[in-house]
């Protein structure tokens, strides 16, 4: 393997892998992953669903330009999804309608007829959301990585840094070897500020924050793989059919350090009894559980860009739990703005401002 490339991108998960793909057709570009496999972390612990009205502003204009490609790719599969509002999260359905885009409010009726164990008195609105989807994260995963590698890039794993050093260009020392590059993406995920003080950054303030998972069964007799994604509009449970079983989660964002997240049991018993008002149907067992982590810069936007040092270090990270939705945009305005280019059109025509991404609004 070469020691000396043009970009070198630290992590592995959605966002380096395609970012990298993308640049790779013009750079001669390596991967740095701390674990022995690309994705072990957020990446590979998602309950991803494609939902172009969730997010903040930013997300929201890459999430919905993100569409075409996913829809082309085959990475979708057409699931609705619909968000309900008891009458104390009036001020939350409210923000939904305002910010959405081609959200349908229905009726409490209709919405039992879509899903028949919404328990009766539980909801004073209903929202529809038809233009969600599940997505094949696996599979999306592995298409980045294997344009990665059709266009040249060499994947480093089990490499975690250990120090960043500028002398001209960058260079990455890891335990088992020296890597040169003009440029630093870091793709960190929840490791994204350490990265950065290694590069001699001041840091953004980015907070991991864990997301806890229960799986299972779901109700003997019903067709429930054909229910769509449901939940609360104040994000307090939600509720997706998956593999043949049920996935439930909390919607937890409590904020911690970076490391190998786990399911908080109480956290998961809490969700999954807020589930359980709201419908009809009695969980009595939990087949397994998991955690991940979603990363969240302090005004909840992605940070995205060149330092204000003009040195070569680039920002991409702050996705939060929008990093795979919005990847195949994503990905391409990374690229692009690394090689200096202007930013897709496509992209900007959803309505992305980029200073609202820029890490120099943290200057």
């Amino acid at each position: 393997m070469s020691k000396d490339f043009d970009v070198i991108v630290i992590g592995a998960g959605i966002a380096g892998a395609s970012a990298a793909a993308h640049l790779a057709a013009t750079h001669r570009v390596a991967i740095c992953e701390m674990e022995d496999r690309p994705g072990y972390h957020t990446t590979g612990r998602s309950a991803a669903m494609y939902e172009p009205n969730y997010g903040s502003p930013p997300m929201l204009a890459l999430t919905r330009a993100a569409g075409p490609e996913f829809w082309a790719g085959g990475f979708l599969a057409k699931r609705d999804t619909i968000f309900f509002a008891p009458p104390e999260q009036e001020a939350q359905f409210q923000r939904l309608m305002g910010l959405q885009k081609g959200m349908e409010e229905i009726s409490v009726a209709e919405a039992k007829r879509r899903f028949p164990f919404l328990q009766d008195g539980y909801a004073r609105w209903a929202v529809l959301d038809a233009h969600t989807a599940d997505i094949d994260v696996d599979a999306l995963h592995q298409h980045y990585l294997k344009l990665f590698r059709q266009n040249g890039g060499e994947m480093h794993c089990e490499h975690a840094v250990t120090a960043l050093e500028k002398n001209g260009g960058w260079t990455v020392r890891t335990k088992s070897e020296t890597l040169r590059a003009r440029i630093i993406v870091d793709a960190a995920g929840a490791w994204g500020d350490v990265v950065a003080e290694m590069a001699g950054r001041k840091k953004i303030g980015l907070q991991p924050k864990r997301r806890s998972m229960a799986v299972v069964p779901g109700p003997e007799g019903e067709d429930f793989m054909r229910w769509p994604m449901v939940g609360d509009v104040g994000e307090t449970w939600y509720c997706k059919p998956q593999s043949g079983k049920l996935l439930i989660s909390p919607a937890e964002a409590t904020p911690v350090d970076p490391h190998d997240a786990y399911a908080d049991d109480m956290t998961l018993a809490e969700g999954i009894a807020r589930f359980q008002e709201a419908v009809n149907y009695e969980v009595t067992r939990v087949e397994r559980t998991w955690g991940g982590l979603r990363s969240f810069a302090p005004d909840g936007c992605p940070v995205v860009g060149y330092d204000n040092r003009n040195d070569g270090f680039f920002w991409l990270i702050g996705q939060g739990g929008y990093g795979i939705q919005s990847s195949p945009a994503l990905s391409r305005l990374a690229a692009a703005l690394v090689r200096g280019e202007a930013p897709p059109a496509d992209i900007m025509d959803e309505g992305l401002v980029l200073a609202e991404i820029s890490p120099e609004r943290f200057a």
